[in-house]
């Protein structure tokens, strides 16, 4: 049998409902070349009877292992993938019905080794996870780091594709957890492969229900950040600091206030502007109230859960007294 195109590996722990909802988006695919591994991650919840509805339907293959973390279960994918080029994502993305089509035609205009596309929050999705989904894309909260811009792009798990070659000649996932994509990407940068955002080969991503897990989450993004930078020196940038100054100086407002209340009231004003034009431009790319006034809460809880997470690991590894 002839290697497919694609081959599409998605690691699943607990979550059978994701699963259901990817698996039926990629049997809307335009573009059908590509088969599907789903590695089960030692979950108690397992996918099987979703494997057994949606077999028929696609090429797919269905593996249960230990729990290890989804690292590892991509790397066992990888391990049992055919395919031409792999293919991530997470269990709980979507996928738009011209995805691999956009993929084929970007890579014919402008080949490369890996690549990656944005992610979306759908307009079906609960206005809570509209508003993560847009602050962990938008320009104003991060940078545009995680796809909203070009300019030194990294791949990320939830949308990630790479050509046989590069697992050939780096190997896997080096991390169990935790920016273990991240570390992945920049290997691949070191290795010299050619690696490009496709803007129209995006996903929509369902983020979490409520705002304790997202600050929990963003927390561990924190954190990973930090172990990516003392595995590779110098991939901590000033972008990666905002966060934690922004932590640091709304803990300080008080003790500023204490000191000079107008100057407090000044930082205070300079917070409350840019949670605004946060909302005003998150009304304006959702058409949403709803998610333009969530959006304010989500702002605080992604920057101060990746700004703690991110100062905690600092603190723990030692090099504090090294920003950058």
């Amino acid at each position: 049998m002839n290697p497919t195109q694609y081959s599409v590996i998605i690691p699943v722990y607990n979550r059978p409902h994701e699963v259901a909802e990817l698996l039926e988006s990629l049997t809307h695919q335009t573009y059908k070349d590509f088969d599907v591994i789903l590695v089960e991650d030692g979950s108690s919840i397992t996918s099987e009877r979703v494997f057994e509805k949606y077999s028929s339907q696609l090429s797919l293959k269905y593996f249960f292992k230990p729990n290890s973390g989804p690292g590892p279960s991509r790397n066992f994918g990888f391990e049992k993938a055919t395919g031409n080029n792999f293919v991530l994502f997470d269990s709980d993305c979507t996928i738009p019905y011209r995805y691999f089509e956009s993929v084929e035609q970007s890579m014919i205009q402008n080949p490369l080794d890996a690549w990656g596309g944005p992610d979306r929050g759908h307009k079906d999705f609960k206005a809570i996870q509209r508003a993560m989904a847009y602050t962990m894309g938008s320009v104003l909260t991060t940078g545009g780091i995680r796809g909203g811009l070009a300019r030194g792009f990294q791949p990320r798990s939830f949308n990630m594709g790479i050509r046989r070659e590069v697992y050939q000649r780096i190997g896997g996932f080096h991390f169990d957890r935790f920016a273990e994509d991240i570390e992945f990407s920049v290997r691949m940068k070191k290795a010299g492969f050619r690696i490009g955002l496709i803007p129209e080969a995006y996903v929509y991503h369902r983020r979490r229900t409520d705002f304790s897990q997202f600050f929990r989450q963003v927390s561990n993004f924190g954190a990973g950040r930090v172990m990516v930078g003392k595995a590779h020196p110098g991939q901590v940038k000033i972008t990666h600091w905002f966060p934690a100054l922004f932590l640091i100086g709304l803990l300080l407002l008080p003790v500023v206030a204490f000191i000079s209340l107008p100057l407090g009231l000044a930082g205070l004003m300079a917070y409350m502007a840019y949670l605004v034009v946060v909302s005003i431009d998150a009304w304006f790319k959702t058409e949403s109230i709803a998610v333009a006034l969530l959006s304010i809460p989500a702002t605080l809880i992604q920057l101060t859960g990746y700004g703690s997470g991110f100062l905690k690991q600092k603190l723990k590894s030692g090099y504090l007294s090294s920003p950058i």
